[in-house]
């Protein structure tokens, strides 16, 4: 049973797995979800940027940024509520979809509601990328949002029931690691399609098309996960799923323990309810905050807005372009750290780690560009001083790819027992969303008036987010999990609040993880 490991408890029980290659393929083919998210975080920004996008739909704006007479405060010179609503209506309308996803995803299963958000956000880039006026924009992006709320409802959750508690981590990373994939491929095209004369932004937005279609072809062919089987009624199906995913037919021990998650989560009418209940709390408090915290960080500051950022800063079209390229490989690359250390040191260790990494580089950036614009907002960056203000910026980006990004999906996905999971991660999702839509609305305003002190601003909630983290967030890495009470129980704050009979106490009050010789 080379290259396998046994998972064995106080109980007596063991659960044989081993890292097959159809738990890897459809593992692979669900995060691609996160190309939706990715791409569509990458595009925003560098299509805002763009002369001809702005001078049509954003003409104001658009005479506003071309404006090179001394008293220009380069603050504002992108500040405008219409401009800021064609980025951040997607998120308000993806809040409200994950409600409805939940809902899909427990009836429906995981892999209906995956195919469901590729058709909508399939049409939504269809209509961006065929717009003859703002209405049309919107409208796009609302699509957009529904196909990214069911996305982001359903993919971390299918990753997490499906993966082995040893690679739980690294598999689930794999829908963060597709995020910074779509990114960075967003900015390399929108590199390309400045240059065209006519129409590059239509391309821009339309091509999201690609990663819509990946994702739907893609969950035809999924199989549900075993919980969701389970959770239907569907009980020889799961047991089939879950020896294929496992390699092995030796599945008695995790399917007894999946039968009985199931017969709890049966005995709960109204998850919405009985997620209020003190025995959730642990799960409840720090899935939002963990989605309140990660959006505080200022990343999507960065990531919608790197070009007209990096323009406001004194960069050229094309220079502020390629440093949004720079960003996003930064990005892309980081990702990998967390996928390959996320189960070897644990989740705590990067949330902590990516904290202090950070708060140093916003510090800096505020500082530096403090030193450079003051509080007029004019002037221009030094090539020195941009220079070392792009590197810091990367460093920060290094620290969110490797800790908060992922692991912000990662947790919250695996620390609600199934009677409550699809109702947790809607939660998840939209609370992420909806700080996504306040940030990215309120940005360009906030630069205005903040100016260099909005860098102190988010600075300052990712110490909080860190000292968070150290006292209340314990390390899930390899828990089963159907078995995660076993970490709350053991926790100095939150054991208060599991009762001694909760699912997956019984008996078994300890878990170790051995892997095979």
């Amino acid at each position: 049973m080379a290259g396998g490991v046994i998972v064995a408890d106080s109980g007596g029980k063991q659960y044989h797995s081993h890292v097959t290659a159809y738990v890897i393929v459809t593992c692979i083919v669900a995060a691609t979800g996160g190309l939706m998210f990715g791409y569509d975080i990458g595009i925003s920004g560098g299509v805002t940027s763009m002369d001809e996008f702005l001078s049509k739909f954003f003409p104001s704006v658009y005479r506003k940024s071309k404006d090179v007479t001394s008293d220009t405060n380069q603050y504002c010179k992108f500040d405008s509520q219409l401009l800021t609503l064609f980025t951040s209506s997607l998120y308000l309308a993806a809040l409200v979809a994950s409600f409805i996803a939940s809902t899909i995803s427990r009836v429906f299963g995981r892999k209906v509601t995956m195919f469901g958000g590729g058709i909508m956000f399939l049409a939504g880039s269809l209509l961006n990328g065929f717009a003859q006026n703002v209405a049309m924009l919107i409208a796009g992006r609302i699509l957009l949002g529904i196909g990214v709320g069911f996305a982001n409802q359903a993919v971390p959750l299918y990753l997490s029931e499906m993966a082995p508690p040893h690679i739980r981590g690294a598999l689930n990373i794999a829908f963060q690691l597709a995020i910074t994939t779509g990114i960075l491929i967003a900015n390399l095209l929108n590199y390309g399609l400045s240059k065209m004369e006519r129409n590059g932004w239509r391309w821009s937005l339309g091509l999201a098309a690609i990663p819509a279609l990946i994702m739907s072809i893609g969950a035809i062919f999924l199989p549900d996960t075993p919980n969701s089987f389970i959770q239907r009624g569907q009980n020889d199906k799961a047991r089939q799923v879950l020896q294929n995913i496992r390699g092995t037919e030796d599945v008695n021990n995790e399917f007894e323990d999946l039968l009985e998650a199931s017969e709890v989560a049966r005995l709960v009418t109204n998850p919405w309810g009985n997620i209020l209940r003190s025995q959730y709390r642990p799960q409840l408090v720090i899935t939002l905050l963990i989605a309140f915290f990660q959006q505080l960080t200022g990343i999507n500051v960065i990531m919608f807005y790197a070009p007209v950022l990096f323009k406001t800063l004194g960069f050229g079209d094309d220079a502020s372009l390629m440093a949004a390229v720079i960003t996003g490989l930064v990005n892309m690359f980081s990702t990998l750290v967390s996928l390959f250390t996320v189960d070897k040191f644990g989740r705590r260790i990067l949330f902590l780690q990516g904290g202090i990494q950070m708060i140093i580089c916003q510090l800096v950036v505020g500082s530096m560009i403090a030193a450079e614009f003051g509080t007029s907002g004019q002037g221009d960056f030094s090539r020195s001083a941009g220079n070392v203000t792009i590197t810091f910026i990367c460093l920060y980006v290094a620290g969110f790819a490797w800790s908060w990004g992922p692991l912000a999906w990662l947790v919250p996905s695996e620390i609600f027992p199934l009677e409550i999971r699809s109702a947790g991660q809607s939660i998840n999702v939209s609370v992420n969303m909806l700080f996504t839509f306040i940030i990215g609305q309120v940005f360009l305003t906030l630069l205005c008036h903040m100016k260099f002190g909005l860098f102190y601003f988010f600075g300052g909630f990712v110490i909080i987010m860190t000292i968070f983290v150290y006292f209340f967030v314990p390390e899930t890495k390899n828990a089963p999990i159907d078995e995660m009470n076993k970490v709350w129980k053991a926790h100095w704050f939150w054991a208060r609040f599991i009762p001694d009979n909760a699912a997956g106490l019984g008996q078994r009050k300890s878990s170790t993880y051995t892997p095979l010789v």
